[in-house]
């Protein structure tokens, strides 16, 4: 398995573009050696999963091939809300054998796919406390389908899939790597701002405490834009990434509405218990905006913006609810580059936002590429970079 290696191509298939990172490790320091993109065809992938594996293998080879990688073993992240399902839990504490049979009763009740036959795993953290009375556990159950798709467009590609990884670990991978002294007792909340959705985790002290995906993301950007300005959405595209800086002082709209206009959340939080699905906020009223007419692409996006600000309060929120606090968020992902979004979400959100840099206390030593262009897009590598991890962290 994976975690024998001292080398491995990690993968992240999206919805816009394929994502390869060569990991090696030295001793317990990861290397990049490599680094890779090609872009996905729209609806070759979705908020789903994949819908056309036939394409991904043929990106998936063009990512490979732009890198430079030679590494025969790959760790892919299994991706789509209608083929993983990654859920912390809070269980009684009790005995191995107990706990394994426990888990088997809640697989069987968290199954959120019309498909039934699964493949299905769970991680329980060591007890902070030794008289503690609960468990905090990890479960993640994954479509038969969904795995044995990924592990054939690896092997398509040439590569043998040493591991299938979910993307909240990959992330807490980078958290742990990056940002150990930072995070030490610290609640932090990670958002990977994707193509077509964003993934809302929070964690404290190397534990995946809340895991939430939400149908947010740079596409409704793009196409806000591409509307306003009669552009095609390439180059819409283009004035997203050339042309728009969101303003460092404004919420996303006039006032701030946790509830309207925001995606449902029980159709893409199937994890959430019934009595669970509201998310009730407290949060305070977001600051005032500045004035759009001076910002005609501000405009346009400011609806997008305005409920991807909703997600990120109403999962932080939640989380208070239930009893636990968040000191910080941090934002990752290739939408997560749009200028000024961290210091525009720390005004929104009202807690300080910063941006995660995956390259961080990793050591560099590229086969090829130009390093101005993978600073730029450095968040888009991310998870790749994550799943990379997954050999010794």
């Amino acid at each position: 398995m994976a975690k024998r290696l001292n080398s491995v191509l990690g993968i992240d298939i999206g919805s816009q573009s394929v994502k390869v990172a060569e990991i090696r490790l030295q001793g317990n320091q990861p290397t990049i050696t490599a680094l890779g993109m090609a872009p996905v065809p729209e609806g070759a992938v979705d908020h789903v999963g994949i819908n056309d594996p036939d394409q991904l293998v043929s990106i998936v080879k063009q990512a490979i091939m732009e890198s430079g990688s030679s590494e025969s073993n790959a760790v892919v992240s299994l991706n789509g809300q209608g083929s993983v399902l990654v859920r912390p839990l809070e269980v009684p504490n009790m005995s191995e054998s107990e706990l394994k049979d426990h888990m088997a009763w809640e697989f069987t009740r968290n199954i959120p796919f019309a498909e039934s036959t699964v493949e299905t795993d769970f991680k329980a953290y060591p007890l902070a406390d030794p008289a503690s009375q609960n468990l905090d556990v990890v479960m993640a159950i994954a479509t038969r389908s969904g795995v044995d798709m990924n592990v054939d467009i690896l092997k398509r590609s040439g590569k043998k899939a040493a591991a299938l990884d979910v993307e909240p670990l990959s992330l807490l991978r980078l958290l742990d790597v990056g940002y150990a002294q930072e995070a030490a007792n610290k609640t932090i909340c990670v958002a990977e701002i994707g193509h077509k959705t964003t993934s809302i985790n929070i964690y404290k002290n190397e534990r995946l405490l809340f895991s939430r995906t939400v149908p947010v993301g740079g596409e409704m950007f793009t196409r806000a834009i591409a509307d306003s300005r009669s552009l095609s959405f390439a180059d819409a595209q283009q004035a997203k990434h050339e042309q728009l800086v969101l303003p460092e002082d404004a919420a996303p709209a006039p006032s701030f509405n946790p509830f309207a206009g925001a995606a449902p959340v029980q159709s893409y939080n199937p994890f959430a218990d019934p009595s669970e699905q509201t998310m009730a906020s407290d949060a305070p009223p977001a600051a005032t905006p500045a004035p759009v007419e001076e910002n005609p692409l501000y405009a346009a996006v400011a609806p997008a913006l305005d409920e991807l600000v909703s997600e990120l309060r109403r999962s932080v929120d939640y989380y208070k609810n239930k009893g636990g606090d968040v000191d910080m968020m941090m934002i990752t992902g290739g939408s997560a580059q749009l200028k000024n979004l961290d210091k525009f979400l720390t005004s929104a959100v009202g807690m300080t936002v910063e941006r995660m840099d995956p390259f961080r206390n990793v050591n560099m030593s590229l086969k090829s590429g130009d390093p101005a262009r993978l600073e730029e897009t450095k968040s888009s590598f991310a998870m790749a970079i994550g799943n990379g991890m997954h050999i010794g962290f």
